[in-house]
This record gives structure tokens, sequence and C-alpha cells, in this order.
């Protein structure tokens, strides 16, 4: 697939200064940086999904003590 990017003058540049330091073509370069950033959305999923979990186990512990000590009373 072909796509067409349009670049800002100093966002070109760096792309530019990119080819020159890593010897690679453009097109590799923004493969590379799309690449990396939809890795870094599906790490903070992954980190927001296990904060989630770990919250729930949390609570779900505390009501579980709760209801423990409930039981302990003889009701």
């Amino acid at each position: 697939m072909t796509v067409t990017v349009r670049l800002d003058e100093p966002l070109e540049k760096k792309l530019e200064l990119l080819t020159k330091i890593l010897h690679k073509k453009k097109s590799d370069i923004i493969r590379d940086a799309i690449e990396f950033y939809a890795k870094n959305i599906e790490n903070s999923h992954k980190r927001r999904m296990l904060s989630a979990v770990e919250k729930t186990a949390t609570a779900d512990k505390m009501e579980s003590d709760a209801l423990g000590g409930t039981a302990n009373d003889g009701l």
C-alpha cells in the first residue's frame, strides 16, 4: 500500500536527519515509528487493564474478608 504523508518543515528536517544517522530510507523510518507508536499504545492498554484487575482483586479480597468476619460472628 502506498501512503502520502505531508510533513511540516521541522518534521521533514528531523526525518532527513534520521535517514542520515540511521542509514535508512524515509519509508523504513516511518514504518518503524508507526510500529513503535502502536506498541506503546498496546503496552499502555495492558498496563491499564492490569491495574483494573489488581484494583478489582483488592476490592474482592476486602469484601471477602468482611464477609468472613460476619460469618465468624455466627450470622
